[in-house]
């Protein structure tokens, strides 16, 4: 980076600012979703009891299982990623460097997380299809042919929504460290 005469600086972005106010009021009204659902997972759930009542009932797919027995780490690792990602959206906004290289580390993250989900989706959904919902009852032809379509069109939706949020969040990457963006931050 070249350098600047004193009292200078390089010039601000609307590009940054813009992407920073949008991450300040979407991180900043998911970290306080969060803070409530932590809340309420922590104070009106009897999570030992509902474990209780569960056993009685027939054996779930593995996945929903892990995630029962994990609710109230989802719950708070939610939280912590909302909130490090507002902070680091002030960050952004006041032009730190550190912030642009956490919201980088999130923003990749939400890549890995939406790629993962994609394929957890897709195994969660083939659990669910073999896993018996009507037990011991005849199910109408049509009503299976129902259930397989709607399947399918939310594998289609969920695809091409991850790889959309994949391919823009790639791009903001891109965009958060070329040489004119990374000029403006100290």
């Amino acid at each position: 980076m070249p350098d600047l005469p004193r009292g200078s600086e390089a010039p601000r972005s609307s590009f940054v600012t813009v992407l920073a106010w949008i991450f300040i009021v979407l991180a900043g009204f998911t970290t306080f979703i969060s803070v409530l659902q932590n809340i309420m997972i922590n104070t009106m759930f009897p999570l030992d009891q509902l474990r209780t009542a569960r056993a009685s009932e027939p054996a779930m797919p593995p996945f929903f299982d892990f995630m029962f027995d994990n609710m109230r780490l989802f719950f708070f690792a939610m939280l912590v990623v909302s909130a490090v990602t507002c902070a680091s959206a002030i960050g952004l906004l006041l032009r730190k460097n550190w912030a642009r290289l956490v919201f980088i580390a999130i923003l990749a993250l939400g890549i890995a997380w939406n790629l993962g989900g994609l394929v957890l989706q897709q195994i969660m959904i083939d659990s669910m299809m073999k896993f018996p919902m009507t037990a011991g009852k005849s199910v109408p032809a049509d009503f299976e042919a129902g259930m397989h379509g709607m399947m399918i069109a939310i594998r289609v939706f969920s695809a091409v929504f991850a790889l959309g949020f994949s391919v823009l969040y790639g791009w903001l990457i891109k965009r958060l460290i070329s040489p004119s963006i990374v000029a403006e931050f100290r």
